[in-house]
């Protein structure tokens, strides 16, 4: 660094007439935070001194009551107490005790203060003079000499008010001591008042000395800041260090400032001398075992390049903290090496609040465990090593059975409790060479490194599969759930992270359709039934869109005259070039896509519409899904179709299945009571094959119980728990007042079977299949025919 800049920083020469605040000088020098600091200085012992003052009063008022009335020598103190009390508020409430700067003004200001206390104390010494003996003289001399003594001491910040007070004070006291007992003593008092002011000046300058300074050091981080920013290129304003540290050439701290020292955790005398390397190093600096950030360091101390934003751990009073440090070297003026100088900044919180930032970017919250993210980052690195080495990786997407049963059932406190405790049993399952994480809901995934041992897959995948399915105790309840999983491996089921991905995601869709509970690798084929899934939705859409269903309609009979009873209203759906779509595959398909609300609507008014037209008081039945059922205008939908078909309440049957009751908490309770309240009937379909809880069982308003079409096929074959089944439903209907329709009839002896378990109605191919509208409407007027005959 040049002269010019090493003298900028240099001890600035006090001049007297500034110090006093009688002229602001026009040297490089700023006085202005220099006269606030004498202010704030003066603030601080304003308290003193009006404890001096009014001590030093009450003092002088005991000795003058001796030759004075009292009244005289108490309303001088009075005053005194008063000018000083008034004197002191005025400096506690001066505005500059935060400001930075101050005028030539507020420091002339001060001395009205000085001269107001120094005239008030020129009294006593003036009264003794003429009546005091020389004893109470002797006292008043005391007293303030003591007090002179404790304002040039106390108030020497503020040299103006204080030299004021001095001379006014100090001059009354020669002259007392001068009239009362000679010129010796006077010649002794006016030597210490001089010395006194002197002494008072000498302790303003040192104060003032000390601030400035602070200042030209301020200054001086200031401009190596700067400096260290211009040689960064422009870097942002906000990269400042926090202190600033300097070194020699043979790299030992110089001058370290007193912020350094502390951020160290060190002495500010001892640390000056010592290698900068060692400081950061700590005691490794004995052991030699350096970080990898201390060994850049040294390397770019050694090459004398300027740098910035290097990160070292440092070691600090048994915690390691993080520096970011940016220093350039120096040179002096014929070109010599002598050091750097640098600044640094501990950046160990902002360094874990990034951290903690990452964590949560890529940490589920829920579970602890790593999100879609992570697991993304971690397959396509597995994925790269596989690539590098010729090996291979895997990738297991999970998805929990019967999940949703129990979030909708018991709570979703419940469900997230549950899936902490998956999440720990995923993970207990893990080695090094897998990674479970969450992708969301209740869906996990692994990412297996080194997948060459397919064995070993599989084994693990099974491992998942019964780890899951024990059961869970939770709040008191005993949870049972599954898992499904797919199992894709790279890169030959994909040559990136997506593909990889999307091959577990059908395989995982293979398993939930097998019925869950197992694991299926990915197959070529799933690809094509994938594409063939999404041509069908397309399809599907244009088929909602364009009107393309109809509906059929097939025969419910009475099992012991055989009379037509009801028809059931069956979905249908031909499609012009794929022709007819069994509703096998396209009714799952309308329920994902979320198209069964809008189809279901039109299936219920084009039943409605239809059955409206039947002679007689032939009924409808109508399927009805769980999503229908859990939309809060559903009831409004069927009060619409009836009214504007005109059909009774009562010839109209919606059929739900159990899985309805199963999302306890959605509404679809209450739906279902406002629609029997309109007087429509209501069917359990499937009953048997779901949960059969008998408490919806009984408190919802049922008039059938259709008993599944498995069960009938077993009980034909001579079955005994399947006839036990259909026994057992027959007299759970009978003691409610329920009707029991057989599904799924097909031959006489079946329907002799089921006549004689005694289900009341009999629905199947053996009575007739699903017809066309206008066989069904055949059929219901030649019953009606049949029935006026008789």
């Amino acid at each position: 660094m040049s002269k010019q800049t090493t003298s900028q920083f240099a001890q600035p020469r006090i001049d007297t007439r500034a110090l006093l605040g009688l002229y602001d000088p026009a040297d490089a020098t700023d006085w202005g935070p220099i006269r606030a600091a004498q202010l704030h200085a003066g603030r601080q012992l304003a308290l003193f001194m009006l404890a001096a003052n009014v001590i030093g009063a009450a003092i002088i008022t005991v000795i003058a009551r001796r030759f004075l009335p009292a009244w005289m020598p108490e309303s001088w103190a009075a005053i005194v107490a008063a000018v000083a009390a008034a004197v002191t508020f005025r400096r506690l409430a001066s505005r500059h005790r935060d400001a930075i700067s101050a005028s030539l003004h507020d420091v002339r200001s001060t001395m009205a203060d000085g001269l107001a206390l120094g005239l008030i104390w020129t009294l006593p010494p003036l009264v003794a003079t003429n009546h005091g003996a020389t004893a109470e003289v002797l006292g008043f001399w005391a007293v303030l000499a003591v007090l002179m003594a404790a304002s040039a001491v106390a108030m020497a910040a503020l040299p103006l008010a204080t030299l004021s007070f001095l001379l006014l004070t100090g001059a009354s006291v020669v002259a007392m001591l001068y009239v009362s007992t000679g010129p010796m003593l006077a010649a002794v008092a006016a030597m210490f008042v001089i010395l006194v002011m002197l002494g008072c000046l000498d302790r303003a300058r040192a104060l003032v000395v000390i601030r400035a300074h602070e200042i030209a050091m301020s200054e001086r981080d200031e401009t190596v800041a700067l400096l260290l920013r211009d040689d960064q290129d422009g870097s942002s304003e906000d990269q400042q260090g926090d202190w600033l540290w300097e070194i020699d050439a043979a790299r030992r701290v110089v001058r370290a400032s007193p912020r350094f020292a502390y951020a160290a955790g060190l002495d500010p005398i001892k640390i000056n001398n010592m290698p900068f390397l060692q400081v950061l190093a700590g005691p490794a600096w004995e052991t030699g075992d350096f970080s990898e950030a201390l060994r850049d360091l040294a390397a770019k101390l050694k090459a004398r390049e300027t740098f910035r934003g290097l990160l070292v751990r440092v070691h600090v009073k048994g915690e390691d903290r993080w520096w970011e440090i940016a220093a350039t070297p120096r040179f002096d003026d014929s070109g010599a090496f002598v050091g750097f100088r640098g600044v640094g900044s501990d950046v160990t919180e902002a360094r874990a609040s990034a951290e903690q930032i990452s964590r949560m970017a890529r940490f589920d919250t829920l579970t602890g465990l790593p999100n879609r993210l992570l697991l993304n980052e971690t397959l396509a690195k597995a994925m790269a090593e596989a690539d590098k080495w010729s090996s291979r990786c895997a990738f297991i997407m999970i998805d929990l059975d019967r999940f949703k049963a129990v979030n909708d059932t018991l709570g979703h406190p419940v469900g997230d409790r549950l899936l902490g405790r998956v999440a720990q049993r995923l993970a207990q399952i893990m080695t090094d060479n897998e990674m479970v994480g969450r992708l969301g809901g209740d869906e996990f995934a692994v990412v297996v490194r080194d997948a060459t041992d397919s064995a070993r897959l599989e084994r693990l995948a099974t491992n998942i599969i019964e780890s899951v399915s024990r059961p869970y105790e939770i709040d008191q309840h005993r949870l049972y759930i599954g898992a499904s999983l797919g199992v894709a491996v790279g890169p030959r089921d994909g040559r990136t992270a997506e593909m990889l991905v999307r091959s577990a995601d059908l395989a995982l869709y293979r398993s939930k359709d097998a019925g869950g509970g197992v694991f299926h690798l990915y197959e070529p084929q799933l690809h094509m039934q994938a594409e063939e899934r999404r041509v069908l939705e397309i399809a599907l859409r244009e088929a909602v869109r364009k009107g393309e269903m109809h509906l059929n309609y097939q025969p419910v009979v009475s099992a012991e005259a055989g009379a037509l009873a009801s028809f059931e209203a069956l979905l249908r759906w031909t499609h012009p070039e794929l022709g007819p779509i069994s509703p096998a595959k396209f009714i799952p398909l309308a329920e994902e896509a979320r198209l069964i609300a809008p189809i279901g609507e039109w299936v219920l008014r084009t039943a409605c519409d239809e059955a409206a037209r039947w002679p007689g008081d032939t009924m409808v039945s109508v399927n009805v899904s769980a999503d229908q059922l859990n939309s809060p205008n559903f009831a409004a939908v069927v009060a619409s179709a009836l009214a504007n078909s005109g059909l009774p309440p009562g010839r109209l049957e919606l059929e739900v299945t159990e899985s309805v009751f199963m999302r306890e908490g959605t509404g679809a309770t209450k739906v279902l009571e406002s629609i029997l309240d309109m007087g429509v009937k209501l069917a359990l379909d499937d009953f048997g094959t779901g949960y059969s809880s008998l408490g919806y069982l009984s408190q919802t308003r049922f008039s059938t119980i259709k008993v599944d079409r498995s069960f009938v096929q077993a009980a034909s074959k001579g079955k005994k728990e399947a006839i036990a089944i259909i026994r057992a439903v027959v007299a759970l209907a009978q003691s409610l007042g329920m009707a029991t329709t057989a599904e799924g009839v097909e031959s006489e002896s079946e329907y002799y079977l089921v006549r004689d378990l005694g289900c009341t109605k009999i629905q199947g191919y053996y009575f007739g299949r699903p017809l066309p509208v206008e066989e069904a409407r055949a059929v219901v007027e030649r019953a009606q025919g049949n029935a006026r005959a008789a």
